[in-house]
C-alpha cells in the first residue's frame, strides 16, 4: 500500500516544509544568581588543613515563551576549616533551550537531565574561578550524572507514590 504524497516517515519533515523533527538548541547561558563570601578573612588564611566541603545541587526548568525553556542549574558550596567557615558560594547558573517537537514523555528527562549535563561545565567553571579569585586553590567539581540521578529521583517517586497508594486502600 503506497504512502500518501504528503506523508513522511516519522521524525522527517513533511514535503510540504512542515518540519515535525525533533530539535533541540541551546539559545543562551548566563549566570542568574551568583554570591561569594568568605567571612573569616583573613584570619582564615592562617589556619592550615583541608577544607570539608558540603556541596549541593538543585535543578529547575520553567517555559518561558512558545518551545524556550530556561534551566537552572544551582549549586552551593560551604567550605569549612578546622570549624570556621572558609567560604561559601551559591551559584545559580541557566540556559535557555529551544525545545521544539520533543514527546511530553521525554521533555522532562531532557530539561531536568540532559540540559544540566551540559550546563555543568561552564557552571563548574565559574565556580572555580570565584573559589580561585577568593584566595582558595580552585574547587574542580566532579562531573555529575544528571540523567542517573532524574531517573534515580523518579524511581524514588514512584515507589513513594506506589506505597502511599497501597496503604491507602482497605
Amino acid at each position: 500500500m503506497d504512502e500518501p504524497e504528503n506523508a513522511a516517515p516519522q521524525g522527517e519533515p513533511l514535503a510540504n516544509g512542515a518540519d515535525t523533527a525533533p530539535s533541540v538548541g541551546v539559545i543562551s547561558q548566563y549566570v542568574k544568581d551568583f554570591s561569594f563570601e568568605n567571612p573569616n578573612a583573613p584570619a582564615i588564611y592562617q589556619v592550615q588543613g583541608q577544607p570539608q566541603f558540603d556541596v549541593q545541587f538543585n535543578i529547575g526548568s520553567a517555559e518561558v515563551a512558545q518551545d524556550v525553556h530556561e534551566v537552572v542549574l544551582k549549586i552551593d558550596v560551604r567550605a569549612e576549616t578546622e570549624g570556621q567557615v572558609a567560604f561559601v558560594v551559591d551559584l545559580a547558573y541557566a540556559g535557555l533551550f529551544a525545545v521544539r517537537n520533543i514527546p511530553a514523555e521525554h521533555l522532562q528527562p531532557f530539561l531536568l537531565g540532559e540540559a544540566p549535563r551540559l550546563l555543568f561545565p561552564f557552571a563548574r567553571r565559574v565556580l572555580a574561578d570565584a573559589v580561585r579569585d577568593g584566595g582558595f586553590p580552585p574547587l574542580m567539581l566532579e562531573p555529575i550524572d544528571f540523567n542517573g540521578l532524574y531517573y534515580q529521583q523518579l524511581e524514588q517517586r514512584q515507589a513513594e507514590e506506589g506505597a502511599a497508594g497501597e496503604a491507602g486502600q482497605a
